[in-house]
């Protein structure tokens, strides 16, 4: 017969709750446990990466900019009159002289009044000399009376004389004297303003010439200014150089001051970069540079800064101090490095794919082993095109990962494979 024995009952019933308090409390140390585990550092191909060590000694502040080789003088050819496209003598890309006539224009009202103005010119000349024939007969007359009253004069003076004379004798009246007197005098007044009308008259020709003369100048530049737009209906190039553009065809109809050509001297060339916003605030004139074309390195110095910001860019001008290389054209595309500063003593290292000057980063740093990289802040300083300069977080002989690690933005260590 079996006895009933409680307490074995009771004492499973403790040990099954000693067992679950155990196995709970195993599993809540392994879950802390796990929850300390730092998790695994992803992977990086080593040959996917760009690194570089760092260095202290002298930096090169320098800014890097594309463009082109652009003539430094560029005659543009204007149109001077209006008229019609007649022929076309040379093609883009000719030499070209000074005097070489690039185009033909026709006007026909303008050649009209080039033959009017020519016309009235010399109505005007023939004016001035009928003036002038006229003038000249009306001081002889003048002459000629005067040299009649002053024979007249003469006369008179010798009678007037002879007649006191005369009277001094008792052979003529005093009456008789008197009136010779009379005349004698009323004559030399007649004699006197002859001659002041004659110098008077002759005193004024001059102006009167002149007048006639105005009128000559007058007709005489119209007429010039007339043949001046007849002669430019011969375009002419006005600078030796190459032509870069004819903006027109044969038969087209061209106003008064319209672009129709433009002419560059090849020998005489410029870069023009373009330079982001950014850094183009550091750039001065005079600045020393140096314009790769592919063909050779020339130096130069830079002459010219556009304010004007387009597209995020300024353009700069370098003047070319060097010969310019084989195959060195207009519109040329050229690579330009621009000097802005010596550094000589910073810490530098290679400029990261995201890292701004005066900014702070997280660079991936190499550990000493080589096997991993660490993310490191990193305050970084000036910039140059391929340098930048290091503030604070790194030291001599540190490497760094420069390339794009945007990939890995959450982690803060990686594996290198």
């Amino acid at each position: 017969m079996d006895i009933a024995r409680p307490e074995l009952r009771r004492r499973k019933k403790i040990r099954r709750y000693i067992y679950g308090g155990v196995a709970l409390l195993a599993v809540a140390l392994a879950t802390a446990a796990l929850a300390r585990l730092k998790p695994a550092a992803p992977s990086v191909d080593r040959s996917t990466i760009w690194t570089d060590t760092v260095k202290r000694g002298p930096m090169l502040r320098e800014v890097r900019g594309l463009g082109t080789l652009v003539p430094e003088t560029i005659q543009v050819v204007p149109a001077m009159s209006a008229g019609r496209v007649e022929k076309r003598f040379v093609l883009p890309g000719t030499a070209v002289k000074a005097n070489t006539v690039i185009l033909l224009l026709s006007d026909p009202q303008l050649q009209q009044e080039t033959l009017d103005a020519e016309y009235q010119l010399k109505g005007a000349q023939a004016s001035y000399l009928q003036t002038k024939a006229n003038l000249e007969n009306q001081l002889m007359d003048k002459r000629t009376s005067a040299a009649n009253i002053s024979s007249q004069y003469r006369t008179a003076d010798m009678t007037k004389k002879y007649y006191e004379q005369l009277g001094n004798l008792g052979l003529k009246s005093e009456l008789d004297v008197k009136t010779e007197e009379v005349q004698a005098e009323e004559l030399a007044k007649e004699n006197t303003l002859a001659q002041q009308e004659v110098q008077t008259f002759q005193d004024s020709i001059p102006a009167q010439l002149a007048v006639a003369q105005a009128t000559i100048d007058q007709k005489q530049a119209m007429y010039a200014l007339k043949k001046s737009q007849l002669d430019n209906l011969q375009v002419r190039a006005g600078i030796d150089g190459v032509l870069q553009e004819l903006d027109v065809d044969v038969g087209q109809q061209v106003t008064e001051g319209a672009v129709l050509a433009k002419v560059a001297q090849p020998t005489q060339l410029k870069a023009s970069l373009q330079i982001a916003e950014t850094q183009a605030k550091d750039i001065a004139l005079g600045q020393t540079a140096s314009i790769d074309t592919h063909n050779g390195i020339i130096p130069g110095h830079v002459m010219r800064i556009d304010p004007a910001v387009v597209n995020g860019t300024r353009t700069v001008d370098v003047k070319l101090d060097g010969p310019l290389p084989p195959g060195a054209v207009p519109d040329l595309s050229v690579e330009g490095t621009i000097l802005l500063q010596r550094l000589s003593d910073v810490l530098y290292v290679g400029r990261p794919v995201h890292g701004d000057p005066e900014t702070t980063v997280g660079l991936f740093k190499l550990t000493d082993d080589g096997n991993e990289a660490v993310r490191v802040p990193v305050a970084l300083g000036r910039a140059s095109v391929n340098t930048i300069e290091i503030l604070k977080g790194l030291r001599v002989g540190d490497q760094v990962i420069l390339s794009d690690m945007s990939a890995y933005d959450n982690d803060d260590r990686v594996d290198l494979k």
